[in-house]
């Protein structure tokens, strides 16, 4: 049987030590740090002193150095989301980042302030919605891996058995993964999106699951993160598993999303939508091939979708993924221009690309056990998504797949009856449209920083006017954010997930780094340049040649200074300072 992880805790603190209590029924284990030392002990139940300030928490996050010294991540808050073959299945809300050291006072006025900015970055990072976890089930696996296992395996404790790549919490529990002891306190914790619904087809009750598994390498925000790393991790790759129980019999199809693999940049520079670039230093076959070797081992055959636009920007991307995959012998490539084809609201235009892998879909199948327990099905490759940021467009195509292979599965299980369609069930239907667009919705935020676009589509399945209008005003939200405020985003996920180590020992951290104060003067010189133009045309009383004259030479200035903004963007924009760029190209 599985080693699970406790299920409750309560934690005291002392002046000296955190005690991290197991409260599960019939359970005597405590974990002590130590304080001072940072040291880790396991221990039988503990006399904790009575000046011990003791509180409920929900499981341990993990440990991270920061400038004052370690600091204790723990979960305070956390809401079920549902079950899951008879497992909680939890949502973390709330978290508490507890120092070591019980002073700042051993820190100069600047540590204290780089303290402070890096304590703000673990904190934006854990308040973005969507960390999951189970105490008692494998989140990282898809119910196809964890059929496929050995009963070795059955025996690891959770976080031995962890797809890596989907536990986000990876880096903060390496000092509890050291010891083997300890890994009972250890919650693997995912992120990206779970939903559990009850659904109702026929009178026949069945349970609707969609899980989606971000990766935490080569993770990051959409313009400071790209195409690929050495180790041919790809950028914002998701896997995105649909799950059916109905009775004793369980279904799963699982798909990818992922930025295409080889190297391409697309930095921000102030230009609503900056041109990316393909890099002419480095050779993409080695990253490019890595990376669909891993796929192949893992998940089977692969057809990649690939649904950016064949002309403008993004063209030279398309021609650059096409090239690389026919050298690579594989002829499961689809270009298709998702913008072009659904120009005009001709969004019926979808189920060409739908027809067009209908048999390949038939061919990969999915993963089935029968109410006997049989294994009926297997899932034999994967659809790997993508469009820029393999958000919106990649949504609604996966969406559309999801929904075929659903179909076959309820079919076979006896839900759907013989010539029903999916789309005519109406109740079904609209829990279904609406956990994709939720699904949509969290990998977007995560990624882009705001809610992803084409939701309306997916909630209702035709395209509105007022849709068009929420997508302008997310687009407008996404341009400022990616512009202004996602350099500290990239720092927060680079030092959440150990890119980059604060080291107590070392002298500043590239935080001190200073902005070019000649640059600083341009932002001034447009403020002042407007504000004065505006306050000659308001001022005066006639439109004389002399009033003329003033709001022209202002109006000069002012796009002057605009231009010389625009030209020297990337000096303006946030731009993250902890990991060096070449090691995010």
């Amino acid at each position: 049987k599985m080693a699970t992880a406790y299920e409750r805790y309560n934690l005291h603190t002392t002046p000296e030590k955190f005690y991290i209590e197991a409260c599960d029924d019939g359970v005597d284990a405590v974990l002590a740090i130590d304080r001072d030392s940072n040291e880790m002990t396991l221990t039988d139940k503990v006399h904790v002193p009575p000046s011990a300030v003791t509180r409920p928490i929900c499981g341990i996050m993990g440990t991270i150095r920061l400038v004052a010294g370690m600091n204790l991540i723990v979960i305070t808050r956390k809401r079920n989301v549902g079950s899951l073959l008879g497992h909680a299945v939890w949502k973390a809300v709330e978290f508490d980042v507890i120092p070591y050291k019980k002073t700042v006072l051993h820190l100069s006025e600047s540590q204290l302030q780089e303290n402070n900015t890096f304590l703000s970055m673990m904190n934006s990072v854990l308040s973005t919605d969507g960390f999951y976890f189970c105490t008692d089930y494998d989140l990282t696996h898809t119910l196809q891996r964890l059929a496929n296992t050995s009963p070795d395996f059955q025996e690891m404790s959770l976080l031995e058995r962890a797809d890596q790549r989907f536990v986000w919490n990876g880096y903060l529990l390496r000092e509890l993964a050291a010891q083997p002891e300890l890994h009972r306190f250890a919650l693997p914790v995912v992120h990206g999106f779970i939903v559990i619904k009850p659904c109702r087809i026929n009178g026949k009750i069945f349970e609707w699951i969609l899980i989606s598994r971000r990766s935490c390498f080569r993770a990051g925000v959409r313009y400071y993160v790209r195409g690929i790393d050495s180790e041919g991790h790809a950028a914002n790759f998701v896997e995105t598993e649909q799950i059916v129980l109905y009775e004793e019999s369980k279904a799963s199809f699982v798909q990818t999303r992922g930025s295409m693999p080889f190297y391409w940049s697309q930095r921000p520079y102030l230009k609503y939508n900056p041109k990316p670039v393909i890099s002419k230093t480095r050779s993409h076959t080695d990253g490019f091939q890595r990376h669909f070797l891993s796929q192949l081992l893992i998940y089977g055959k692969q057809t990649i979708i690939n649904l950016v636009n064949h002309k403008g920007s993004e063209k030279p991307l398309e021609q650059t993924f096409a090239k690389m995959v026919s050298e690579m012998n594989n002829d499961n490539y689809i270009a298709f221009d998702f913008h072009k084809e659904c120009s005009r609201m001709r969004w019926h235009r979808l189920q060409i690309l739908v027809d067009k892998i209908s048999e390949t879909q038939e061919e990969y199948s999915y993963f089935m056990v029968n109410s006997e327990g049989k294994t009926v099905a297997h899932q034999r490759g994967v659809f790997r998504s993508n469009c820029m940021d393999c958000l919106d467009r990649t949504n609604v195509i996966q969406s559309l797949l999801a929904r075929c292979s659903l179909q076959s599965q309820l079919q076979r299980m006896g839900v759907l009856n013989a010539g029903q369609q999916i789309e005519e069930q109406a109740e079904f239907e609209k829990i279904y449209k609406n956990a994709w667009a939720d699904n949509a919705n969290a990998c977007a935020v995560q990624y882009a920083g705001t809610g992803a676009l084409k939701t309306d589509f997916t909630r209702t399945g035709t395209r509105t006017k007022w849709g068009l209008m929420m997508d302008g005003w997310n687009s407008a939200i996404r341009y400022y954010k990616n512009n202004f405020s996602d350099g500290f985003r990239q720092d927060s996920l680079d030092l959440f997930l150990g890119n980059f180590a604060v080291d107590e020992m070392d002298g500043p951290t590239p935080l001190c780094a200073q902005k070019d104060w000649k640059l600083l003067l341009l932002p001034i010189i447009l403020l002042l340049a407007i504000s004065m133009c505006i306050m000659c045309i308001l001022g005066a009383e006639d439109l004389s040649l002399h009033t003329i004259a003033h709001v022209i030479s202002w109006g000069v200035a002012s796009a002057v200074a605009g231009l010389a903004i625009l030209y020297f963007g990337q000096h303006f924009v946030d731009a993250p300072k902890l990991v060096h760029k070449k090691k995010m190209d």
